[in-house]
């Protein structure tokens, strides 16, 4: 075909793929590595070699051509192939690096369907269906509370389904331009969609990860309390270093750490401390590490070398923030102490009773801050504090009472061993959950915690689908 022709007849499908369906020139766009980047799939880095504005090329114009106008109609090829039916065809799963476009294409399909099933996917489409039907009674906003509540729910639930369609257009677009491509011995536009698929699977990836946090308060920040068991100084020595575990997994993260309350040993370690982890989805995350850490190694407080076991209980609480509140506070409900700081601090932190002790005494929960330089700024972060444990003491009391306990509000018992540290006489820390394990012990005290979070947050949405 002469380079005239192919220009004429490109542009004269483009203007009528153009006038019948206008919307198909849209942009569609997915979320990818970062949370707030998109990438369009016909953009200039996946298409670059043909815009728009110069007019397409005979393959893609075919392309565009073949698209069912109705964007209600259920996502397919133009010879009728479905997410459904990659699924179906049970093509082989290669690694990244060796694989063709249908062992790209059955990879994404089957991160879409974990998706699905970590969403649940049927029961979200029945309560989105009944959120709709809430959204349009005429006097939902006579409640405006509840009102908005439903609203920011069903934009929630309504965006997670249009994402996951969303993914499941590109793959068949993907997989449509390929066919194509080939048609048209067109090699260059085969290789840009080669990668084009090849970066979706990894961003599949991705999003199955996201999938698993997908609890109310999962992308919240959130409150890491370390408590030393019974043991003396060897518990309160392995506290601290549970504590500064998880200073070193957040860094890694990318999350900000703020320390809001110390409780020292009287040798080592310490009694009690709590860190402020903030981030997005800290608190999806972090909520893996709740219930009891053990430790076995030689105690280096013993002067005769002998093995010792120590323990120290993790607690993980959701920072709800004021306007999410579920728990309000009475000024007369609360014993307010002042206290001078211990510890290093500075001289006017050590000198003043800048430090602040808060008593809900209706709970005899408390919340202790010594960290900044005033007793203005102590009490305010220590009622923060106490406004979280608050929450968590209310949101166990509605899941108790409605007997549907999630898995972040595990009870925090000596008897809940979660996982063990073993560091003599082998190394060997294993989650006693999901039977993960790794060797390399020194690597988790620095805070390498995402393979036992994963596996947890894997098994847990295994057990809960058993469970339904």
């Amino acid at each position: 075909m002469s380079h005239f022709l192919r220009k004429s007849l490109s542009s004269f499908l483009y203007n009528i793929v153009k006038t019948a369906s206008p919307t198909l020139f849209c942009c569609r766009h997915l979320s990818h590595s970062h949370p707030h980047n998109t990438t369009s799939l016909f953009s200039s880095t996946s298409l670059s070699r043909n815009s728009y504005t110069n007019g397409l090329s005979l393959t893609q114009a075919r392309f565009w051509a073949s698209q069912p106008a109705s964007a209600a109609a259920e996502p397919s090829t133009s010879d009728g192939l479905t997410v459904e039916g990659v699924l179906a065809n049970n093509w082989t799963i290669l690694d990244e690096n060796d694989g063709d476009w249908k062992s790209h294409a059955a990879a994404i399909a089957q991160s879409i369907n974990l998706i699905k099933r970590r969403l649940q996917w049927k029961k979200l489409k029945v309560r989105l269906s009944m959120l709709s039907v809430q959204l349009n009674k005429e006097d939902l906003w006579d409640d405006p509370v509840r009102a908005g509540k439903i609203n920011r729910e069903h934009g929630s639930l309504l965006g997670k389904m249009k994402e996951v369609n969303g993914l499941e257009r590109e793959l068949l677009e993907h997989i449509e331009m390929i066919k194509l491509a080939r048609e048209e011995n067109d090699e260059e536009l085969e290789l840009e969609s080669m990668k084009a698929l090849l970066n979706m699977r990894r961003n599949a990836k991705e999003k199955e990860i996201e999938a698993l946090l997908s609890e109310e308060h999962d992308s919240l920040s959130c409150y890491i309390e370390v408590q030393a068991g019974a043991g003396g100084t060897e518990s309160m020595d392995w506290a601290s270093m549970i504590m500064q575990m998880y200073k070193s997994w957040a860094q890694q993260r990318g999350y900000k750490v703020t320390a809001m309350e110390e409780m020292p040993g009287e040798v080592a370690g310490i009694k009690r401390a709590t860190i402020k982890v903030d981030g997005e989805f800290a608190f999806g995350y972090a909520k893996s590490e709740i219930g009891v850490h053990r430790l076995v190694r030689i105690s280096p407080f013993d002067s005769n070398k002998r093995r010792h076991t120590s323990f120290a209980a993790v607690a993980v609480i959701p920072n709800l923030g004021d306007q999410s509140s579920s728990v309000q506070i009475n000024e007369s409900d609360l014993r307010i102490e002042r206290f001078r700081a211990s510890g290093a601090g500075g001289q006017h932190v050590n000198t003043t009773e800048s430090a602040v002790k808060i008593t809900h005494i209706p709970t005899g929960v408390t919340a202790t801050c010594q960290n900044e330089r005033s007793q203005h700024q102590n009490k305010a972060s220590a009622m923060a504090v106490l406004q979280s444990r608050l929450n968590q003491l209310e949101m166990a009391r509605q899941a108790q009472l409605n007997s549907q306990h999630t898995q972040s509000l595990t009870d925090i018992t000596w008897g809940s061993q979660i996982r063990s540290y073993v560091l003599h006489p082998y190394r060997m820390v294993k989650d006693l959950r999901t039977n993960y394990e790794v060797s390399d012990a020194d690597s988790v005290l620095e805070g390498d915690l995402d393979g036992f979070i994963m596996s947890y947050l894997s098994a847990s949405l295994d057990k809960n689908e058993d469970d339904a």
